[in-house]
């Protein structure tokens, strides 16, 4: 057994300092692959330079993309400087298939991670296709976001070579080819010819556990294909970005862990909503905001198992107190979720701070309570099972409604300003009452359902009060302001009123005056320059909320609206489909982290609107109310036309 050991033990102060630079892979360069319990991030030039072990929100093992190549990073590539790469995924699946050409020959590279395997890893397999082929590997182990290196020694014999890194709690080991240590890093060359194949696996565990068994890759490729492909056959998608839909629902999933049920926001922190400023977060959590339209798209796309199990996960994490009750939580439903920054990392494109935790935890949110019980109603709708412990919860969360409805609160965007009376929080208050009427009424539970529905006709008067600027005829941002927010498109999708009313129209021509961002049509969340949101600089527009509005132009009858916008956001994915929190629209580069759940989730609802505008969906349509003054009556999703709201 060889015991060499690697100059990366190097001490910190001999470290050469990290410089922030442009950054090798941008953000739209990377395809993201993953086990349901993690993921990493693969750029186009083979470097994988984002990976958190073993989940979501671990410490990153690779962390260049918030760097240099000193923070971390696994680089597989031909030697070739210029040979040229293509890649996709193998079909329904996060197999990732990358194939590079050089002048002498054409090599294919295929990744992933086995789903369902006792520990993370990362497969990486070279298979020649013709003629001869160098191809080079370059790996820096870090641990803790590149505060810990590793103790790195080689194993096994020249049958078995094997690298054994070490640092606090965690291990990898990396077994492949024999690896050579220069210059703070492991570096393996190999000639592949037509036929031969290369695996290179790197498997996490826990430093106090023996070293796990080797990877069978051909079961485990065979394996995740399998698992991927099965899941993706129950999805139920249609018209005309179909397939655009499928590639967002199997995204979803990516970002769902697997054992607890929680969807993360994003695998990554800190990709900058303003490049070079400080508006730079950490999406590694569970948002009850996005818990409700995940749990939506499943049920809507046939997923009821997968609904179930993530209505248990929300159940358990907001169980309790309901004045505990936070806007986002851990992966298993953790509460405390501290911020704090990591200085040693330059930042993605020298955007600083970079953070870890995200303090929004401790604001308050309004809307979250309309968003779980409008959910939580959807469900019941399409068969999944109420117990008498979900209902007790449901009644206790809106007991604290009752009694905490008229607060102000920080609003769906997490503004670090001042509490305001945002509408859309309002709304989704309204929303909480009215879900629970419908319980009472619909489906024979027990509850209040006077008070209830007395306290969701005071709401209403109140909005239309307060929320209402008549001199502009749209709905305003917060109660003391005349500024629109793209939040109040929202409004039709939970039924406050319909898509074709007066006032919603009036709404969408102020957010297409104040909110546009040019010809393409897409929106902002809100316009920046009143320095409301406690934060500096400005931002791009927002992915979700120019989905929103593509759902708003199918549902209101202008479809044709609806397509050209949908074309434009669609266009905006990435080779493989990904799709980033914003864009820049001047050089149409991705913005903030990546993948992000929200854009896909309104991508998928963007696309189920417009089958439906077009009379091509034959799926599900969730019901939604339509109000006049104190009477209800109910529509499907794509009739809300049916009398004024």
């Amino acid at each position: 057994m060889s015991t060499d050991t690697d100059p990366d033990r190097t001490a910190d102060a001999e470290r050469p300092p990290a410089t922030p630079s442009t950054p090798l892979n941008r953000i739209e360069d990377h395809a993201v692959i993953g086990d349901t319990s993690t993921a990493a991030l693969v750029g186009r030039d083979g470097t994988i330079d984002w990976a958190c072990l073993p989940r979501f929100d671990s410490t990153a093992t690779f962390a260049s993309l918030l760097g240099t190549e000193d923070h971390g990073h696994w680089t597989l590539r031909p030697t070739d400087p210029k040979a040229t790469a293509h890649r996709k995924y193998h079909g329904d699946t996060l197999v990732l298939s990358t194939v590079w050409t050089t002048a002498d020959g054409v090599v294919e590279v295929t990744e992933f991670m086995p789903v369902g395997a006792h520990r993370p890893s990362i497969v990486r397999r070279v298979r020649g296709l013709s003629g001869t082929v160098e191809v080079q590997q370059t790996l820096r182990i870090r641990f803790d976001y590149a505060l810990a290196l590793p103790w790195v020694r080689q194993i096994g014999g020249d049958e078995d070579p094997a690298l054994l890194a070490t640092a606090g709690p965690g291990s990898v080991i990396v077994r492949g080819p024999r690896f050579r240590a220069s210059d703070h890093r492991h570096t393996a060359t190999a000639t592949i010819h037509d036929g031969d194949v290369l695996d290179t696996v790197l498997t996490w565990y826990p430093s106090h556990r023996e070293p796990p068994a080797p990877v069978d890759v051909d079961a485990e490729l065979h394996r995740t294909v399998g698992w991927w492909t099965d899941w993706m056959a129950t999805a139920r998608t249609e018209g005309r970005y179909a397939d655009a839909a499928r590639r967002s629902l199997l995204l979803l999933r990516a970002m769902t862990h697997g054992e607890t049920g929680g969807v993360v926001a994003a695998v990554t922190t800190s990709l900058p909503e303003d490049p070079g400023g400080e508006r730079n977060w950490d999406y590694r959590y569970v948002w009850l905001r996005d818990a409700s339209l995940a749990l939506a798209s499943l049920i809507a796309h046939g997923y009821r198992d997968e609904a179930a199990h993530w209505r248990g996960w929300l159940l358990r994490a907001i169980a309790g107190d309901p004045a505990d009750v936070q806007i986002m939580y851990g992966i298993a439903g953790e509460r405390e979720l501290p911020e704090r920054e990591l200085p040693h990392l330059p930042g993605y494109a020298g955007s600083t701070p970079v953070r870890v935790g995200n303090g929004a935890y401790t604001q308050y949110q309004g809307d979250v309570f309309g968003e779980v019980l409008a959910a939580l109603h959807d469900a019941r709708e399409l068969g999944v099972e109420e117990n008498a412990d979900s209902w007790a919860l449901q009644r206790a969360l809106l007991g604290y409604v009752e009694e905490h409805w008229q607060e102000p609160d920080n609003g769906i965007w997490e503004m670090r300003g001042p509490r305001r009376h945002f509408t859309h929080s309002r709304a989704m208050i309204w929303a909480a009452f009215d879900r629970g009427v419908a319980a009472v009424e619909e489906f024979g539970l027990e509850g209040p359902v006077d008070r209830w529905r007395t306290l969701r006709d005071q709401v209403r008067a109140e909005i239309e009060e307060h929320g209402w600027n008549a001199a502009r005829g749209s709905y305003r941002q917060h109660y003391d302001t005349d500024e629109v927010d793209a939040s109040l498109l929202v409004l039709p999708q939970i039924g406050y009123v319909s898509a074709h009313d007066a006032r919603m129209a009036g709404t969408v021509a102020a957010i297409e005056q104040d909110l546009s961002t040019g010809s393409d049509g897409l929106v902002l969340r809100y316009r920046t320059s009143s320095g409301f949101d406690g934060l500096t600089g400005a931002e791009h527009p927002f992915l979700a909320c120019s989905f929103w509005l593509v759902e708003q132009y199918a549902a209101s009858g202008r479809i044709d609206d609806a397509e050209r916008l949908m074309d434009v956001l669609v266009g905006y994915a990435n080779d493989v489909g990904m799709l980033s929190e914003e864009v820049d629209v001047t050089t149409g580069h991705h913005v903030g982290n990546t993948p992000q759940v929200l854009s896909h989730l309104t991508l998928v609802s963007a696309s189920d609107a417009i089958a439906r505008a077009r009379g091509a969906s034959t799926g599900h349509r969730t019901r939604l109310p339509v109000h006049d003054g104190g009477t209800r009556s109910w529509t499907g999703e794509g009739e809300r036309a049916g009398g004024p709201a």
